[in-house]
């Protein structure tokens, strides 16, 4: 009788997360940006779930998926409170409220792909980071998209996410994802379309492990940057495949000067005695390049510098960076006074949601400089 008992108890508890979209696109294509080591990090709270991964204890990896990405979000506590906080503590308890798990992020990805209808290929997710890769996406990305037309070039790096959508309404392959707790594996039920197949999808889960913590503190921060995505992205695709170290450098703007009229693209240069606001130098085997950007609100829409800084990250590191670059609209980039270098990429939410509150979701890396560049 007792047995009966308990097995009623666990039918009726509910799942600690219970999810649906009507589209997978704009989900994968956040996955698939921090595909670079299978192994994640998944941490579910009441606002959404963060997806970690972490590389060679120097690249860390998030991506930042908010309730309101999807059409249905639920979350219920594995340990709810046995008494309601109190005001003082209910913030705090807040945040330490969540369930974690690890999960293969390749098949989770390739499941959400089964159909093939999850957006362009993420074959360059666990490819080593190559830059040749990253760039055939991007050219056929570009093409999917050339029929659109009536862009700016400045708005190309919208053209990717872009891609992920879809002309048509309601043509998108759907998704109800469910984690009944620890030790129990993640349940996708996929659907076309009502009248299409349906598919169901059970992964192994793991427990989570403690990953690198890399805390950024604004009070040390030495400079920030806000500018398009389309602008570091076409600086980027400059550089030599072979490039294997990349640095920063930064110096505070001079006291007074105007913004240089009209618009300017970075790019190379010898190095020579100006002073740039921001170079980005790429030392590689066939050599070195150099890239200053200009004093230009237009490029740089946010800058501050403190103090003249250089620092020095592996490419290989940063190369991990370009498939979010490559969906995103606008990039912020930090740097903290021991080289610590946060890039924080804004992706675009679904056209069809557009004006509901925290469904722009975000991408964001941090990345330990070199030794020899700190100190």
């Amino acid at each position: 009788m007792s047995q009966n008992e308990e097995n009623s108890d666990d039918v009726q508890s509910p799942p600690v997360l219970k999810a649906s979209v009507h589209d997978i696109r704009y989900f994968v294509t956040l996955l698939r940006a921090v595909n670079f080591v299978n192994r994640a990090t998944v941490r579910v709270t009441s606002s959404g779930f963060i997806v970690v991964v972490e590389e060679a204890r120097t690249l860390l990896g998030t991506a930042y998926i908010f309730s309101g990405v999807f059409d249905e979000f639920t979350y219920n506590s594995e340990n709810p409170p046995a008494a309601p906080p109190d005001s003082q503590t209910s913030d705090q308890d807040e945040d330490e409220d969540n369930a974690a798990f690890e999960v293969p992020l390749n098949t989770l990805i390739e499941c959400l792909n089964i159909f093939g209808t999850a957006g362009p290929s993420a074959s360059a997710g666990n490819s080593g980071g190559k830059y040749k890769k990253w760039k055939e996406d991007s050219d056929h990305e570009g093409d999917e998209e050339a029929d659109a037309g009536g862009r700016r070039r400045q708005s190309s790096s919208s053209k990717g996410i872009d891609s992920y959508f879809g002309s048509a309404a309601g043509k998108g392959t759907g998704m109800r994802m469910t984690y009944a707790g620890s030790g129990y594996p993640l349940t996708l039920l996929i659907s076309e379309d009502a009248s299409g197949p349906t598919t169901t999808c059970e992964i192994t889960t793991y427990e989570a492990e403690p990953h690198l913590e890399l805390d950024f503190q604004s009070d040390r921060m030495v400079l920030k940057i806000i500018l398009k995505s389309s602008w570091l992205r076409d600086a980027l695709s400059e550089l030599d495949p072979s490039c294997e170290k990349l640095t920063f450098v930064g110096n505070p703007p001079p006291t007074g000067g105007a913004a240089a009229p009209g618009r300017q693209r970075p790019h190379p240069r010898a190095a020579n005695g100006n002073t740039p606001m921001l170079r980005i130098q790429a030392v590689g085997t066939f050599g070195s390049t150099e890239m200053d950007y200009p004093n230009d609100r237009d490029v740089l829409e946010t800058f501050e510098c403190t103090k003249p800084i250089s620092f020095t990250y592996r490419f290989a590191h940063i190369s991990r960076t370009l498939r979010a670059l490559q969906s995103s609209t606008k990039t912020s980039l930090r740097i903290d006074n021991e080289g610590l270098l946060s890039l924080q990429f804004i992706m675009p939410s679904p056209k069809s949601r557009p004006d509901e509150e925290g469904t722009i979701a975000f991408v964001e890396f941090r990345c330990l400089a070199l030794d020899e560049e700190v100190g």
